[in-house]
């Protein structure tokens, strides 16, 4: 089951919680991988659909892991999401159904917010652990009665996974209640597995072929598929969401190039030595 890479690529994508830590523990082998990536000087950057928080709030969480990490090796959708309004819709009114990192981003960005129904261009679906009846029927009015804003989301998950196999209901969760209630439909995802989360990353890289680089993370319809449809190579390690029966069952062509039941066997095994690591 498990298949592993016989060199080093030129970059690496990580997905975080579920691949380099689950809730507030690292996982096995995280620290001395990227600490051996560093050595090699390959870059590394660390993608998250997770909106509730911010890349220096990232870079803070992994340091107190025990891995150092700058803000600007961090995409996650707050990133994407501001990028996207900036590039699109500069001067649109946004409703941002979101937690503070999205809200100062946007303020930060000069992107105008309010929650006056009749003025809303876009509404912004993201994970809002304090979403409300009243938000529902903001989004409701801007987007069913003035037929004035459309619906986005920041990422599709549809939870968010805790340790002890629990989760939390994530972005999905408040489109299916806008969608339901407007009968209207998410025009754009700004998290993996679209596309634009890929193009955000490579542009803070060096020109590279997709060959040379890996996106490795936990989940089958996101991080899995992120790579498949953008070419790059893939690798799903067995330490979060997916199972390795759920891997197993994948048609040849949806399969990941690398199956790992630790982080840290992106290093080739032929490399192990050079650090003192054991075959564990």
């Amino acid at each position: 089951m498990v298949r592993v890479p016989q060199q080093l690529f030129d970059a690496y994508l990580f997905d975080l919680d579920g691949t380099i830590y689950l809730g507030d523990q690292v996982l096995p082998g995280a620290t001395r991988l990227i600490a051996a990536l560093r050595h090699y000087g390959r870059p590394v950057r660390f993608l998250s659909n997770n909106p509730t928080r911010d890349p220096a709030q990232y870079a803070a969480k992994l340091a107190g892991l025990g891995i150092s990490v700058r803000p600007d090796e961090i995409v996650n959708t707050v990133v994407t999401t501001v990028s996207w309004l900036k590039a699109q819709h500069p001067d649109a009114v946004v409703f941002p159904i979101a937690e503070a990192p999205l809200i100062r981003a946007l303020t930060e960005a000069g992107i105008r917010i309010s929650d006056r129904p009749e003025e809303i261009d876009i509404v912004i679906a993201s994970y809002d652990r304090g979403f409300d009846y009243r938000k529902l029927q903001i989004a409701f009015d801007a987007i069913w009665f003035h037929r004035r804003a459309f619906l986005v989301q920041t990422n599709p998950d549809r939870f968010c996974p805790y340790p002890g196999g629990r989760g939390q209901p994530d972005a999905a969760a408040i489109t299916a209640a806008i969608e339901a209630s407007t009968q209207t439909t998410c025009r754009h995802s700004f998290g993996k597995p679209d596309p634009l989360m890929m193009e955000t990353v490579l542009a803070t890289l060096p020109p590279l072929s997709p060959h040379q680089v890996v996106m490795v993370g936990d989940r089958v319809h996101t991080d899995l598929q992120l790579a498949k449809s953008t070419g790059v190579c893939s690798a799903v390690v067995l330490t979060g969401e997916a199972t390795a029966g759920e891997v197993d069952a994948l048609s040849p062509t949806s399969a990941p190039d690398f199956v790992l039941d630790r982080i840290d066997r992106l290093i080739p095994p032929g490399l192990w030595g050079e650090f003192g690591w054991s075959a564990c």
